[in-house]
């Protein structure tokens, strides 16, 4: 089982909304390996990555992970400085 394009572009704007500087970023979906309690449905990580700036002009690379499960529901974000 893995994410359909809607559910992967619905969490999409859910990111788009929190970091609009990677508006326009298509995430990498794996899949993640089987969860420790029982019962826990199937789990995917999205990883979006977009460069912007940093103090000084210098060019960062942004990188925001996205813990969902098998109905597109985000569970989890976390991201680079």
């Amino acid at each position: 089982m893995s994410l359909s394009s809607h559910q992967i572009d619905s969490i999409a704007r859910q990111v788009y909304g929190r970091f609009p500087d990677l508006k326009g970023a298509r995430p990498a979906v794996q899949a993640q390996a089987g969860a420790k309690t029982a019962g826990a449905g199937a789990r995917f990580l999205l990883t979006f990555k977009a460069n912007g700036q940093g103090p000084g002009g210098q060019t960062i690379q942004r990188i925001v992970r996205v813990v969902a499960d098998a109905q597109g529901k985000v569970l989890k974000i976390s991201t680079s400085r």
